[in-house]
C-alpha cells in the first residue's frame, strides 16, 4: 500500500507553535508545540523531525508547507530591523518626518511620533524629477547615485529603499538606480524599490511602505534561510509557502521579497479559517475571537467574508484597527485583513504599580520563561497563573499531558505579588485579574462591531487560539453576546486556516490617462497588460494557472477628489464601472455628481488560485477520563466541584453548564446559565442565557 502524503500548516505563536497535519486522503492531526524564541527555524524542523518518526514516513512525503510567523512583526515592534537607508528624489528626504496630520490621541500635546526606520542621514537625495504622467522632467543623476552607494557603505547599511517622486507613473529612474546600487553594493544589502512593493499614488505611503519592507527585509531573508537550512538538514524538500496579510500564501521566495506583506500573517490565518467555517451557512456577521499567549485578536466577518483594509500601521503598540486609529505607527498600504488586537494573552504579566492599580498586560512572559506555573525559569504571576489559580484549566499539565504544569508555583507567585500586597484572598484575586483581562479584551471585540456601528449582540463569536476558548463566554457576556462557536481544533485553528488557505496576489497598475482621453479599447488593454504580468509572475513561481480565478477592481474618484472608492470592474465595461462608482459614491457618502468627471486611479486584479482539500476528517481524540475539579465563578465566592468532559461527551442535545470541555489543544469553560452542544460538523455551540 502506497503511503500517504502530507500537508502541514505551522503557526507560530509566542508561546507554543502549533502545527496540523492533512493527509492526503483527508485525515488531520494536531500538534502543539513550545516556540523556540531563540530561532523559530529550530522548533520547526523539531516539530517535523518528531512526526515524521511517530507517522513512520520518511521526509520525501511532506509534499507542501504554510507557514506564518510574527519574524516581520516582532523586528518592527521590536525596532531589531535592519539598518536602514533611503534613496529619495531631491527635496523628499523629509517625507517620512513630515508624515500625515494624524495623532492617535486627541489634545495630546506631550504626544511623540515614532522615529523614522531610516535615521535622517540615512536618507540621501539623487537629482532626477518625474512628472505624474511619468515624463522624464530632470534625468537621473547617475554619479549622484555612486555617491550615495558609497556613503551608504561608509555607514554599512544592511537594507536600501528607493523611492522617487511618481516612480509609480514610470519606474525607469528606480530601476536605473536599482542596478547602480546592487553594483557599487553587492548582494548582501537588500534593496527594494516603491515601484515594485506600491506602485500607486501618495507619495508618504509609498515612501513608507518601502522603508518598512526594506528594514524587515533582511530579518526576513535571513529567517527563510535559515528554515530553508533547517528543513534540508532533516530531508525536507517540498515548496514553502507563506501566509500574508491579505489572506491569501505566497511562495517564500515572494515573501522575502515583499517583507512587508508578512506583518500580520498570523492573525490572517484565524479569520480566513473562521470564514472557511461560516462561509454558506446562515450566520451573517460574526466576530472571530483569537487568544493565545501574547495577544487577542478580533475581526469583522460579514456574510462570509473578512473585513479588509488597503492601509495598515504597524509599529503603535496596541491595534484597535487600521480604520479607526492613525498616526501612531508606520503605515503600509498592502492589503491586509482589518484585525484588531490587544495585548492580554495567556502569558499577559499582572502587575501592581505604586498606586496600587493592577494591570494584565501588555507586558507577556512569552514562550520563555513564561507564566510561572510553566516551571522554565517565570518569576512574574500571569492570566495563566489565575486561569489554573480559578480551576479554569488543568493544574496538572496541558497538551495532553505532554507540557506539565507547577500549580503551587504559579498559586503562589499570584498569591505573594498581587493577592497579599492588596489584602485579597487568592480566588477572589485571581477572580479580579480575570475580569480587568476581559474589560480589555472587549476593546478588541468593540473596535470590530461597536466602533463600526455594528451591533456586537447580534454577532456570533467564535473562539479559538490556546486560550479563546477559555474566557470566550466571559467576553460574550460582557458584550451580551448570546451565541459562541468553539470550531474542532481551535487551539491550532490558525495552523489549519493556513491549509484553507488559496493562493492569492494583487496586482496594480496606475492609469497614466487623463479622465476624457480613456476609452474602451485604452480600458481594455490597461486590464489585459495587468493579467499578462500577474500570469508572468505567477507562472515564474511555479504556480499552475489552469484554475486561477481574475477579480478585478479599480480605484476611481471624481476629477479633483483626494481619495478613491474601489469598485469591482466585473464585465471590464468602462460605462458600466462609472456607473458602479457613481452608485458607491452615493452609498457611502450620501450623494453622486452628475457632472464631474471620473478618473480612474488605478486597475488593480487579484489572482485567486483555490485550494483542493480531500473530506477532511479529524484524528480520533485519546480516550478522557471524566474527572471533577473545583472552580470558581464569577459571582461566587467560592470554588464548586464542576465535570471536566472531553467534546465527544456532548451531542445534539443541549447540556446545562456549568462544565469544562477539556482537549488536547485547547479548555473551552461553559459557565452557569449557559448550555452547550454539538452542531453537525463538530463545533461546540454555546448558548447564553439573556442578561
Amino acid at each position: 500500500m502506497a503511503q500517504p502524503s502530507y500537508r502541514i500548516g505551522i503557526d507560530i505563536g509566542g508561546t507554543f507553535t502549533d502545527v496540523v497535519v492533512a493527509r492526503d486522503d483527508g485525515l488531520v492531526e494536531t500538534r502543539k508545540v513550545p516556540s523556540t524564541p531563540d530561532d523559530y527555524s529550530r522548533g520547526i524542523a523539531l516539530a517535523l523531525k518528531a512526526l515524521v518518526a511517530e507517522f513512520g514516513t520518511t521526509p520525501d512525503r511532506i509534499t507542501g508547507i504554510v507557514h506564518a510567523t510574527t519574524v516581520a512583526t516582532n523586528a518592527i515592534l521590536e525596532h531589531k530591523g535592519a539598518r536602514t537607508g533611503l534613496l529619495t528624489t531631491e527635496g523628499f528626504r523629509d517625507v517620512l518626518e513630515m508624515r500625515r496630520l494624524r495623532i492617535p490621541v486627541l489634545y495630546d500635546l506631550q504626544y511623540d511620533k515614532p522615529k523614522p526606520l531610516a535615521a535622517r542621514h540615512l536618507r540621501l537625495e539623487v537629482s532626477e524629477r518625474l512628472g505624474p504622467d511619468g515624463s522624464v522632467r530632470i534625468p537621473l543623476r547617475e554619479a549622484d547615485v555612486v555617491a550615495a552607494a558609497s556613503q551608504f557603505r561608509k555607514a554599512r547599511v544592511e537594507a536600501v529603499a528607493i523611492s522617487f517622486l511618481h516612480a509609480y507613473a514610470n519606474p525607469e529612474h528606480e530601476l536605473m538606480a536599482e542596478r547602480i546600487l546592487r553594483a557599487e553594493l553587492g548582494d548582501d544589502v537588500y534593496i527594494c524599490r516603491g515601484s515594485a512593493i506600491l506602485p500607486e499614488i501618495r507619495e508618504y505611503e509609498r515612501t513608507s511602505t518601502v522603508v518598512v519592507n526594506a528594514y524587515i527585509g533582511p530579518v526576513v531573508r535571513n529567517y527563510a534561510a535559515a528554515l530553508t537550512a533547517r528543513l534540508a538538514s532533516i530531508g525536507v524538500d517540498c515548496p514553502v509557502e507563506m501566509m500574508h496579510s491579505g489572506g491569501g500564501i505566497m511562495r517564500l521566495g515572494s515573501a522575502v521579497k515583499r517583507a512587508a506583506s508578512l506583518v500580520e500573517s498570523g492573525p490572517a490565518a484565524g479569520v480566513i479559517a473562521c470564514a472557511r467555517l461560516v462561509s454558506g451557512g446562515n450566520v451573517p456577521s460574526v466576530i472571530s475571537f483569537d487568544m493565545g499567549g501574547t495577544t487577542a485578536k478580533a475581526a469583522l466577518i460579514e456574510n462570509g467574508e473578512p473585513a479588509r483594509t488597503t492601509e495598515y500601521e504597524v509599529g503603535a503598540g496596541i491595534n484597535l484597527s487600521s480604520k479607526l486609529v492613525k498616526g501612531g505607527g508606520y503605515p503600509i498600504k498592502m492589503p491586509f485583513i482589518d484585525v484588531s488586537e490587544i495585548g492580554a494573552g495567556g502569558g499577559s504579566i499582572v502587575a501592581i504599580d505604586r498606586m496600587n492599580q493592577v494591570s494584565v498586560g501588555p507586558q507577556s512572559a512569552g514562550a520563555y520563561p513564561g507564566p510561572v506555573c510553566y516551571g522554565l525559569g517565570g518569576r512574574q504571576a500571569t492570566l495563566t497563573d489565575a486561569f489554573l489559580t480559578l480551576g479554569y484549566i488543568n493544574d496538572v499539565a496541558l497538551a495532553g499531558g505532554t507540557f506539565p504544569l507547577q500549580a503551587d508555583a504559579g498559586r503562589a507567585a499570584l498569591h505573594d505579588q498581587v493577592a497579599r500586597p492588596l489584602g485579597l484572598d487568592i480566588t477572589e484575586c485571581a477572580r479580579g485579574v480575570l475580569t480587568l483581562a476581559v474589560t480589555t479584551m472587549t476593546r478588541a471585540v468593540k473596535a470590530v462591531s461597536t466602533y463600526r456601528g455594528r451591533d456586537p449582540r447580534q454577532a456570533t463569536l467564535v473562539a479559538f487560539g490556546g486560550n479563546g476558548p477559555v474566557v470566550a463566554t466571559e467576553v460574550a457576556r460582557a458584550l451580551g453576546i448570546r451565541r459562541v462557536v468553539v470550531p474542532r481544533a481551535a487551539g491550532v485553528f490558525s495552523a489549519l486556516g493556513l491549509l484553507r488557505s488559496d493562493v492569492e496576489q494583487e496586482f496594480v497598475r496606475p492609469s497614466r490617462c487623463r479622465p476624457d482621453a480613456l476609452d474602451d479599447a485604452g480600458f481594455a488593454r490597461l486590464y489585459a497588460d495587468l493579467a499578462h504580468d500577474a500570469r508572468t509572475i505567477l507562472a515564474a513561481e511555479g504556480y499552475d494557472l489552469a484554475p486561477a480565478e481574475f477579480r478585478y477592481a479599480a480605484d476611481l474618484r471624481y476629477v479633483g477628489q483626494a481619495y478613491e472608492l474601489t469598485v469591482p470592474a466585473r464585465q471590464l465595461v468602462l460605462a458600466e464601472l462609472v456607473e458602479l462608482f457613481h452608485q458607491e459614491h452615493e452609498r457611502t457618502y450620501g450623494h453622486r455628481s452628475h457632472k464631474d468627471q471620473v478618473h480612474l486611479v488605478n486597475a488593480r486584479l487579484t489572482v485567486r488560485l483555490p485550494v483542493v482539500m480531500p473530506q477532511q476528517r479529524f484524528a480520533a481524540a485519546a480516550p478522557h477520563k471524566r474527572v471533577d475539579r473545583r472552580v470558581c465563578f464569577a459571582g461566587t465566592d467560592h470554588a464548586r466541584p464542576v465535570a471536566v468532559i472531553s467534546r465527544g461527551d456532548l451531542d445534539a442535545t443541549p447540556r446545562q453548564g456549568p462544565f469544562i470541555v477539556e482537549e488536547y489543544d485547547c479548555t473551552c469553560v461553559v459557565g452557569p446559565g449557559q448550555a452547550a452542544r454539538l452542531d453537525e460538523i463538530g463545533n461546540i455551540d454555546i448558548t447564553l442565557e439573556a442578561a
